[in-house]
């Protein structure tokens, strides 16, 4: 008898949901078919491909994406389909999105030492959203030609030679030059909803090591070289910072300042709140959208961007701590929680560190959210082996901490899509953080956990920002 988790029940679901849009789309006219042929393909060719067995994680993802905007699309087409239909094809889709993710909970790989969470349907609701982010995230990244290959695979391999023969394999945090504060910033008053924040930028200086294959490329990124912050500044002077790194995608302040919930930091706590961008994003990106060029095959720009952000962060303390003495915490989310955790490795001045839903292994993210592509570019002869050790340069897990183990804080969610358990437990084990908080909940969800409010309380209070 077949195991009925190899031909699991809810791909039906998804099926269903996508059978029933196509038939209501081409029956309702050029316009309706317009709506509802893309979730409706996305349902149908995700259920199918599961019950096939494709081994491709993909296949589920673009069924959530499918099945949220069959979610979006449902109200436009009660024009075009009538109430009933259209409400239909909203229920359905929302079932295929619930059904999405349970597939999602279920094939969470289990990690020793972080809680498997009790399936719900909330659960599955969270696991699908990061699913369909997973999917839009796929759909944006480029394609590599056989030439950009040829020099990718080229480029890490002069890289690890010469990282290994400037011994820095061996010693990453050699490789790290110790970088003068910010100087001559200026500063702009903005507003977003409602927020009244300060834009500074000035000149970065960094500039990778003149061995460096890919440095002249990375040079001429002439984005990359502004530094840029919004800056929140508390009513009272004097009062302790709190530097607040985003995560791939953001550095926006209309996505920053939200997400971080900036303006209650500072009104509600009395901090200064410093918001740095992170090279590639927002107004130092180089594609059309924050964060192209970051992940994917290109290697040496992944490694030279995080070398950067670390040059800049350092920068961006060195100018805080040079208004006054005062007390410093970081708090960095996802792409931001690695980059908090290695400024940890890098600053022993910190007072605490909170790495929130961390990404810690950077080659590990590439090759499992981009398989497709990755086993091309490996066809071509790039080896996870060499990347990986390249990579380890700017890696938060091959640098030893710094900061003291009772001020370092660390959360994630147990059924985070986006940035495995796995990648979190590492940073436990390599901290040995005292006490992790595992919420149990996807990447894109982590505000709804009372968890983790009650350790941001805790890392301010152990830090010295707050009472």
């Amino acid at each position: 008898m077949d195991d009925p988790l190899r031909r699991p029940p809810e791909a039906w679901a998804l099926v269903a949901s996508g059978c029933v849009w196509l038939a209501s789309a081409g029956a309702a006219g050029a316009l309706a078919f317009v709506l509802g042929v893309v979730p409706g393909a996305l349902q149908l060719a995700s259920g199918v491909g599961v019950l096939l067995l494709w081994d491709d994680v993909r296949t589920r993802r673009f069924g959530s994406l499918g099945a949220l905007l069959g979610v979006l699309l449902a109200l436009p087409m009660a024009f075009l389909t009538g109430g009933a239909t259209a409400l239909l094809l909203l229920v359905l889709s929302a079932a295929a999105f619930a059904a999405a993710g349970m597939l999602a909970v279920r094939e969470t790989k289990r990690v020793p030492g972080v809680p498997e969470p009790a399936p719900a349907l909330s659960l599955a609701a969270q696991t699908a959203g990061d699913d369909a982010l997973l999917a839009g995230f796929d759909l944006l990244l480029p394609r590599t030609s056989a030439e950009d290959s040829e020099r990718i695979v080229r480029e890490v391999g002069e890289a690890e030679e010469r990282f290994a023969a400037h011994g820095w394999l061996e010693k990453p945090e050699s490789f790290h030059a110790s970088p003068p504060p910010f100087a001559a910033v200026a500063s702009a008053k903005q507003q977003k909803a409602r927020v009244a924040f300060e834009h500074l930028s000035c000149e970065s200086g960094y500039a990778p090591h003149p061995d460096e294959p890919g440095r002249e490329r990375w040079l001429g990124y002439a984005p990359v070289q502004t530094a840029h912050a919004w800056l929140l500044r508390a009513e009272k002077p004097g009062r302790p910072w709190l530097v607040c790194i985003h995560g791939y995608r953001m550095g926006h302040p209309w996505i920053d300042l939200e997400v971080f919930r900036a303006e209650s930091l500072r009104a509600r706590l009395g901090l200064n709140v410093l918001l740095p961008v992170l090279p590639l994003h927002g107004p130092r990106r180089i594609g059309r959208i924050s964060g192209d060029g970051f992940f994917g095959a290109d290697v040496l720009d992944m490694l030279h961007a995080e070398a950067q952000a670390a040059w800049d962060l350092r920068r961006w303390l060195g100018w805080i701590r040079a208004e006054g003495p005062t007390r410093i915490g970081v708090y960095g989310l996802s792409l931001g929680g690695y980059n908090a955790a290695l400024l940890a490795s890098l600053d022993a001045e910190l007072d605490c560190v909170v790495a929130g839903i961390p990404a810690t292994d950077l080659a590990a993210l590439v090759w499992e959210h981009g398989q497709r592509r990755l086993r091309e570019e490996e066809a071509r002869g790039l080896e996870r082996e060499r990347v990986e050790r390249v990579l380890s340069v700017v890696s938060p897990l091959a640098l030893e901490p710094r900061v003291a183990k009772e001020r370092r804080f660390v959360f994630g969610g147990s059924a985070d899509q986006l940035v495995p358990p796995a990648h979190v437990q590492a940073l436990v084990r390599h901290w040995e953080a005292p006490n992790p908080v595992w919420y149990p909940g996807a990447h894109l969800t982590f505000r709804l956990h009372a968890g983790v409010s009650r350790q941001l309380a805790e890392a301010f209070r152990a830090g010295g920002l707050t009472p």
